[in-house]
């Protein structure tokens, strides 16, 4: 049996304390501006492997990102802010027919897995953006915001969960870690092209 030493000890109920005053919520049209700096801490042109990152260049365009992320507040189900005085975490997440009607050679770009179940398919959620304020990742905050979203989905009957990490040219390594704390099998991957470069993505499912 393996135990916990005392500063193991110390650091879990400081995670625990801390993470019950983190609450979270769906989105405001008034967060978009905590939002855009929790996208930008983490979604800059130097991306950081074990940290993890956000793909684009949140710092090189506010006004473009802020416009997303307002229009997102406004269509999408499930988008929703950790928070105690503030935002410090966001996720944000489509519908299938919300995410195909951005991307709508989605499915077919995908090199499934020959043992995939296609049927998965059929009605799923698609994890787009999981971001928390960089130096507050490993407490807790981004299963949490799972947490709400599975509760949500469960309520409508959607039992599939779609996400992409990227593993080239700059794997994503923190959020790879993240997909195996949650139990997500890998479904696939896909090249894509963004912003004059090929970006290849690991498709990862989980059904609740």
């Amino acid at each position: 049996m393996e135990y916990m030493n005392l500063d193991q000890l110390t650091i879990q109920r400081d995670k625990q304390a801390f993470l019950k005053n983190i609450h979270v919520r769906k989105a405001k049209p008034t967060d978009v501006n905590d939002i855009y700096k929790i996208a930008a801490s983490v979604g800059q042109k130097d991306k950081q492997s074990e940290q993890g990152f956000l793909i684009g260049d949140y710092k090189g365009n506010p006004s473009r990102y802020k416009e997303l992320f307002l229009s997102r507040i406004f269509e999408l189900d499930y988008f929703y802010v950790a928070f105690d005085h503030r935002p410090i975490a966001f996720l944000m997440a489509y519908k299938k027919d919300q995410w195909l009607k951005y991307n709508p050679n989605w499915l077919d770009d995908i090199y499934w897995k020959p043992d995939f179940d296609m049927s998965k398919t059929e009605n799923f959620v698609l994890i787009d953006k999981t971001a928390v304020t960089a130096g507050m990742t490993g407490m807790g905050i981004g299963s949490k915001l799972y947490k709400r979203l599975i509760r949500d989905m469960s309520d409508e009957n959607i039992k599939d969960i779609f996400a992409e990490t990227v593993i080239d040219p700059v794997p994503n390594m923190a959020s790879l870690a993240f997909r195996k704390k949650q139990n997500y099998k890998m479904a696939g991957m896909r090249y894509e092209d963004f912003q004059d470069e090929v970006v290849t993505d690991l498709i990862y499912h989980k059904q609740i």
